[in-house]
């Protein structure tokens, strides 16, 4: 098959490294992708991946089968909708389903219909009204921009005074358009647990679980960034939660049939706190988690073909899901500066040395060429460090000992990840 993959980032490089490895996959695509993707695949620099027109147009010209879409963005846009429109096999929810995504407080209101246990909130798009909510709470609580922010727009507010200013920073436009609709959250306590699903059919299969890291420094201080670190599996997660957060995510897939006039095709992502009241999602994003995807697709022993054009043809009971035993840990290199500015153009290097140690992959997610053909920088967050190991200790440690060999002007990680999961839960205590 020829397939086409949408996106840039890390996420979208273990996609098609994933589906590189497949004896199903002819001519693979990536659009636009990196300087990572383009040693597996034919990147597409200058296809506008948000204008479903253009997409189409692309596909049909290269006799492209099936299209896998990665960021959220294009699945907002509509661009599944052009695509299925068409007769093509596309892995991605409709613009409906990817509202569980692109509006907190359409995601919310779903999970109020339908039971899903989730945080008390407010949702508001008057200044005045969302601070008197405000007022008669208790901090810390989390204030968010209802749109789509790159993985930005979350605040968690530790007192009154933070989380008036975060108010007043959303509807003053710093996270854009996204932040003209507000919603202020209870703040649960807890760690927190990706649990990702395939969804086709009403139905869900669930893939293993995974921790993001969302803080940009050790001892999780800082901003929130788009993801820092993240591991696979939760050592951490008892049965009972772990039967619970598939229960729910059995239901909220059963939901998509009901509520949605189109067949909700492709990954329903769970971000949960394990409260002391059992398993609650924090949010609902409509594609595979970015650095979540770079722990979990290296652990798939099944073939992401197979299972991408079962979800995408309406097949759910063709999917079956195999994992391995081995544990996953990814550390994100990033430029210095990040999540705030931070400059491009850094050379890298190292990377090979890095790829020799066994199990150690690197995918690219902020990386390029410049005009002398040297890989450097061109983002944030800039290469993903996956390590698979036989044990917890052992992956963390491959991934740290080849974050050391890879080398570039500013380069910054947080050294901690996993560190809380290897001491047990009563680190969140």
């Amino acid at each position: 098959m020829n397939i086409l993959v949408l996106g840039g980032g890390g996420r979208e490089h273990a996609i098609a490294w994933s589906l590189a490895k497949s004896p199903r996959t002819d001519k693979l695509y990536v659009a636009p992708g990196n300087g990572g993707t383009a040693d597996i695949a034919r990147n597409v620099g200058d296809l506008a991946v948000e204008d479903g027109r253009a997409v189409l147009a692309f596909v049909e010209e290269h006799d492209v089968e099936l299209v896998v879409i990665g960021p959220e963005a294009p699945l907002v846009a509509g661009v599944a909708d052009e695509l299925r429109e068409a007769g093509i096999a596309v892995f991605g929810p409709d613009a409906q389903g990817a509202q569980l995504e692109g509006s907190k407080t359409f995601s919310k209101r779903f999970m109020d219909a339908h039971g899903i246990p989730t945080a008390r909130y407010g949702s508001f798009d008057d200044l005045e009204e969302a601070l008197g909510y405000l007022s008669a709470l208790e901090a810390p609580v989390v204030v968010k921009a209802d749109g789509l922010a790159a993985g930005k727009g979350v605040i968690v507010a530790e007192d009154k005074e933070t989380a008036e200013e975060a108010v007043r920073s959303c509807f003053d436009g710093a996270f854009g358009q996204a932040g003209s609709t507000v919603v202020i959250e209870e703040c649960l306590t807890g760690p927190e647990c990706s649990l990702l699903a395939f969804v086709s059919g009403g139905k869900a299969h669930c893939m293993a679980t995974a921790q993001d890291h969302k803080r940009a420094f050790d001892g999780d201080r800082g901003p929130n960034t788009g993801g820092m670190g993240v591991y696979s599996p939760v050592p951490i997660v008892t049965a009972d939660e772990l039967a619970a957060m598939h229960e729910i995510m059995e239901k909220s897939a059963a939901a998509t049939a009901t509520d949605f006039a189109c067949d909700y095709r492709g990954v329903l992502y769970g971000g949960f706190m394990l409260t002391p009241e059992g398993p609650k999602v924090l949010e609902f994003n409509a594609r595979f988690g970015d650095p979540e995807t770079q722990v979990v697709l290296p652990r798939l022993e099944a073939d992401l073909v197979d299972i991408v054009l079962a979800v995408a043809e309406g097949r759910p009971d063709d999917i079956e899901l195999r994992w391995s035993e081995q544990w996953a840990v990814c550390v994100v290199l990033a430029s210095e500066g990040y999540p705030g500015a931070y400059e491009k153009g850094k050379v890298i290097l190292g990377i090979e040395e890095a790829e020799e140690i066994e199990g150690v992959t690197v995918f690219h997610a902020g990386t390029a060429r410049n005009a002398d053909g040297e890989l450097v920088t061109a983002g944030g967050r800039v290469l993903n460090v996956v390590a698979l190991g036989d044990s917890f200790d052992d992956a963390r440690e491959k991934a740290y000992e080849a974050c050391s060999l890879i080398n570039f002007e500013g380069k910054q990680y947080r050294t901690d990840i996993g560190k809380k999961a290897a001491a047990g839960r009563e680190a969140w205590n």
